[in-house]
């Protein structure tokens, strides 16, 4: 990747170099590159899926939002001529932020969980006012055509992991899927959407949120709740973790609130969308063999790790006296 890394660069205005790309994480959406060179190093975000420029403006207008507010994130760098994203010469597109080094995020932390809380408080204040309405990937789920479409093609494909789709299908996705629906108007905010560890480093100077490229209109309560399953611990959640991030989101002057099971629409729903797409992918002829991989590891993972409804409705119970 050594001339792409001088391309990108060079459209960057970052030097001479030289320059080298070393590949750092895949993500669902992309691929992480490090790009070193003249004593610096950036990262640049390869976005694998998706056809024409990609749409950056809430995640864009979400940063300038947060920064004044005092939450750290890498900076989204424009090119020379101003744009927020570069088609490389290959077809794809990349973003350029700046690198940072640090460590995952510890859910068990204490100070972790309170910046956590105070951080959702901070982005719901900056994304206050939108009109809005969120992306069906956080308010819709697969149907039945469409779970019976995929199953085929899975089966005829021969994975080895078909039965368990569609046992899946069969009880998990219409469970979860009866929680799902459009969330109320009036509580709508521009937001992360995706605040979990994994997208959190922590370094000398604290931490720092990464992985913008959701942002967008989401329901508050929901973000919340979702941001208490997957910080306190999931199905198997501590009580105590759950508290402390909702009395900081609360002290923040965060002011959704948490209130039944139907709060979780948006982990619920992410969760059946992420299989769905994930396993399409795995059987998709068009994709590279990298990526139908990919796409099949990452649709057996999330298949044994959904959320349990029943899990969700003691985490309700467990921090209503936090509200």
């Amino acid at each position: 990747m050594r001339d792409t890394g001088a391309y990108i660069a060079d459209t960057y205005a970052l030097g001479a170099g030289p320059w080298t790309m070393t590949p750092v994480a895949r993500g669902a959406l992309g691929q992480i590159w490090k790009l070193s060179g003249n004593g610096t190093a950036w990262a640049v975000k390869e976005l694998l899926f998706g056809e024409g420029e990609p749409d950056v403006r809430a995640e864009a207008a979400l940063l300038g939002a947060a920064e004044p507010l005092g939450i750290s994130a890498p900076r989204l760098m424009p090119d020379r001529t101003g744009a927020l994203a570069l088609r490389l010469p290959e077809g794809s597109w990349v973003k350029l932020y700046d690198w940072v080094d640090g460590s995952e995020a510890d859910p068990s932390d204490p100070e972790i969980l309170n910046w956590c809380g105070r951080t959702l408080a901070l982005l719901h204040q900056a994304g206050e006012g939108t009109d809005e309405a969120p992306n069906d990937w956080y308010e819709g789920s697969p149907g039945e055509s469409d779970w019976a479409e995929l199953l085929d093609r899975v089966d005829r494909a021969g994975l080895p992991w078909t039965r368990e789709l569609e046992r899946f299908i069969a009880t998990t996705a219409v469970e979860l899927g009866q929680y799902v629906s459009p969330s109320v108007p009036g509580d709508v905010v521009l937001s992360h959407l995706d605040l979990r560890p994994q997208n959190v480093l922590v370094g000398t100077g604290g931490p720092v949120l990464l992985d913008w490229d959701n942002a967008g209109p989401v329901s508050a309560e929901r973000e919340v709740a979702r941001a208490l399953y997957v910080w306190s611990g999931g199905s198997d959640f501590e009580a105590e973790a759950a508290r402390r991030l909702v009395r900081a989101y609360r002290d923040a002057g965060g002011r959704a609130v948490v209130k039944g099971v139907e709060a979780f629409s948006m982990l619920f729903a992410t969760d059946l969308n992420y299989v769905h797409v994930q396993a399409a992918c795995a059987v998709d002829p068009t994709v590279t063999a990298e990526q139908r991989d990919f796409g099949g590891r990452e649709a057996v993972a999330k298949l044994r790790s959904v959320p349990d409804p029943g899990a969700t409705a003691r985490l309700v119970e467990a921090v209503a006296a936090e509200w």
